[in-house]
């Protein structure tokens, strides 16, 4: 799959995201060593690493889920680690986390999955107003055939298309993506990879695409970081950041076997 091509409403003036200085430790495991990172609005920002080096530790704390042992993280003009649980707790309506498993309700279908969020968050909203934009997102996914449909009837590619319908139900200003095509075929990666980029551009999503997934960081990834050792080690385009003559950089590439 050929490299994507870099997003030209990216807004380099704006960033939905700033981190300088992060660290997070787990006893005496040190994860994240001073990360720093910037997301910039309209921008599908992919972050590499094996298992194990800290990238979902990175979105936990970006989304609150997490607190950082030191540094800064600013998401939307808000400092996380200064925000109320109330506060947190709308900044969280405006972060959509699009987790591995999907974490639909299988005693649900797929339509009372999607009113879930909207019955909490979206109380005043008539039953008109959510049936058409029940109708939008699954529009959006390729799936309005699904509406009444168990999660049990659905493929993994499916019910992860399912997953992402149901955090973009109300309309969030960045996407956060752990490992979207984790255990799926390769045509159905395929399509996951081409629906990220699908949400970038109809509904002009920030997005942080956490992945080891190198077919998925070529084809979604405006700007990639490699997550190496606690630091970002290398950033910038698929291309620049596989041509650093970094041993451990080029022994991922192979690892990966995308050529």
């Amino acid at each position: 799959m050929r490299a994507k091509e870099i997003n030209p409403k990216i807004d380099r003036n704006e960033k939905v995201i700033f981190i300088r200085g992060l660290q997070k430790a787990f006893d005496e495991f040190e994860v994240l060593k001073g990360v720093n990172l910037d997301l910039y609005k309209g921008e599908n920002l992919v972050v590499l690493g094996r298992s194990g080096t800290g990238k979902s530790v990175l979105i936990k704390i970006i989304s609150g889920l997490l607190q950082a042992d030191e540094g800064q993280v600013n998401v939307l003009g808000r400092e996380v680690s200064k925000l109320t649980s109330k506060e947190l707790d709308a900044l969280r309506l405006k972060i959509g986390f699009s987790f591995q498993n999907s974490a639909l309700y299988d005693s649900m279908t797929v339509k009372e999955n999607l009113e879930f969020p909207l019955e909490r968050h979206a109380k005043d909203m008539s039953v008109n107003e959510r049936n058409e934009l029940i109708d939008v997102v699954l529009d959006a996914v390729g799936l309005s055939q699904a509406l009444n449909q168990m999660p049990s009837e659905l493929s993994g590619g499916q019910r992860k298309r399912i997953g992402i319908a149901r955090t973009l139900i109300l309309r969030p200003d960045i996407m956060l993506y752990d490992e979207p095509t984790a255990g799926l075929d390769p045509i159905t990666s395929i399509e996951i990879n081409k629906l990220i980029n699908e949400v970038q551009r109809r509904f002009n999503t920030s997005s942080i695409i956490i992945t080891h997934d190198l077919t998925c960081a070529r084809a979604v990834g405006d700007r990639v970081v490699m997550l190496l050792d606690g630091h970002f080690q290398r950033q910038g385009t698929f291309e620049e950041v596989f041509a650093a003559p970094d041993e451990r950089i080029q022994a991922f590439y192979n690892y990966n076997f995308i050529d």
